[in-house]
């Protein structure tokens, strides 16, 4: 799989920014078929940091009522990224 296709995005919500500030780590948006060594070469490559430890979980798509049917969302795969000490990632934001 190819580096460029296995990040989709990072991911900031409330508690995203609260792990990023006290524990160091990051949330990502991968692609499902990414497993933890490929994830971790893709950030280690794209940042330039060191990574400590990688976690994965797959969020399952929920039922939704589009008009008269009923439809569902995708399933996604989220990866919380810890860095080593004195790497950090900046976003921009």
């Amino acid at each position: 799989m190819d580096n460029y296709n296995i990040i989709k995005r990072p991911l900031r919500t409330e508690k995203s920014v609260a792990d990023g500030e006290t524990t160091n780590s990051y949330h990502f948006e991968v692609d499902l078929r990414a497993n933890k060594i490929q994830i971790k070469s893709a950030i280690e490559k794209f940042f330039n940091v060191k990574v400590h430890d990688v976690r994965t979980l797959v969020r399952k798509g929920k039922s939704r009522r589009v008009r008269f049917k009923l439809g569902k969302t995708r399933d996604w795969k989220k990866a919380i990224i810890t860095l080593k000490e004195g790497s950090t990632i900046d976003f921009g934001y």
